[in-house]
């Protein structure tokens, strides 16, 4: 028997074709839509990767920067220690000890850096052992304080602008702040200068202490000047218990021997300052003085201290029964620069309180 084989038609093929065909596009349909969305999904996260690192960054607690360090302010105890250390070392000075002297003031300079006194003291003694480099550096110091500084930063300030002379010759006279005098009996480069002091004991049964001062004030010859920049201070000042020096409380008196006192017809003038203790003592503020001493000023009427007997005006000194006289300081200041120093005795110009009004 004949076997037959069987045989798919054309039509049969051609559909089988076409199925594979739609499978194929169907899968590449699929293949392209799952692309697509992939991209769009990475694009997505991205952008929302990117949009959280600024919140999280501003959710963030502010870092505030570390405060840069501040100097301390030295304290009570150091303050203390710095006065009594100044002490030791003027009583040092004085023996001729200046190198445990200095020692003692680098120590208290250490505790107070921004101590004038201190300062001042610690210059000198560099001037007086010729280390004119060291003393320069160590009254910039005291001109860097400025004006809270009192009457040394006006010391300063001439110091540095005339300089530290090398060692005077032997014989040549120098103000009280060591500035050589010259010809005409002035420090270098000033317009006035002292030329004499006169201090004079006046007996009086009435009185603990009653002096006169005749200070001769000299003007440069040939200098032009305005009496309105001229300011002369004379103050005294007292010690209490014989070891804290303070203003004066005691009657002052200022008066010009020429009431004209303009340099025109006579060079130098004299101005009388006379200071009195009386036994009842009428009490002069301390104020009232550095008011009446900074009013000096030529072509002006002398100022008028209280006589004895006029009630007090301020008896807020309870230590006056243990004061005594104890000297001045004399400042001479031109268009507000420091002309000349005097004070009796020398150490004032370092211990003296700065007076409570500036001239």
């Amino acid at each position: 028997m004949p076997v037959l084989a069987a045989s798919s038609s054309p039509s049969d093929r051609t559909y089988s074709v076409a199925i594979g065909f739609i499978l194929a596009f169907a899968a590449l349909e699929i293949l392209a839509i799952a692309i697509h969305f992939g991209a769009e999904y990475r694009a997505e996260h991205a952008t929302l990767q990117s949009l959280k690192r600024p919140a999280a960054s501003t959710t963030a607690k502010p870092t505030t920067p570390p405060l840069a360090a501040q100097p301390d302010a030295p304290s009570s105890a150091a303050l203390s220690a710095s006065d009594r250390l100044l002490k030791e070392a003027n009583v040092l000075r004085e023996r001729g000890d200046t190198a445990n002297a200095l020692a003692r003031l680098q120590d208290a300079s250490q505790r107070d850096p921004r101590n004038p006194q201190v300062l001042a003291e610690m210059a000198a003694i560099y001037e007086s052992i010729q280390l004119f480099d060291r003393s320069n550096e160590t009254w910039r110091k005291i001109q860097d304080l400025g004006p809270s500084a009192g009457p040394l930063y006006e010391l300063a300030d001439m110091k540095l602008r005339v300089g530290a002379a090398a060692t005077p010759a032997a014989g040549v006279p120098l103000d009280t702040a060591g500035k050589p005098l010259d010809a005409e009996g002035l420090p270098e480069g000033s317009v006035f200068g002292v030329t004499s002091i006169e201090t004079e004991q006046i007996p009086d049964p009435e009185a603990e202490t009653n002096l006169r001062l005749k200070i001769g004030i000299k003007k440069r010859q040939g200098v032009a000047i305005d009496h309105s920049k001229l300011r002369i201070m004379v103050l005294f000042y007292d010690s209490v218990d014989n070891d804290k020096v303070v203003a004066t409380d005691a009657d002052v008196n200022y008066e010009w021997m020429n009431p004209k006192h303009d340099w025109a017809e006579s060079n130098p003038e004299t101005l009388i300052v006379t200071y009195l203790r009386s036994k009842t003592h009428a009490i002069t503020s301390e104020a009232a003085l550095s008011a009446a001493a900074a009013a000096v000023t030529p072509g002006k009427n002398s100022p008028r201290s209280k006589k004895r007997g006029e009630p007090a005006t301020s008896t807020d000194s309870s230590d006056s029964s243990r004061r005594g006289y104890l000297g001045y300081v004399i400042r001479i200041l031109y268009d507000d620069k420091l002309q000349t120093v005097r004070a009796e005795p020398a150490r004032l110009i370092n211990d003296a309180p700065n007076p409570s009004v500036s001239p």
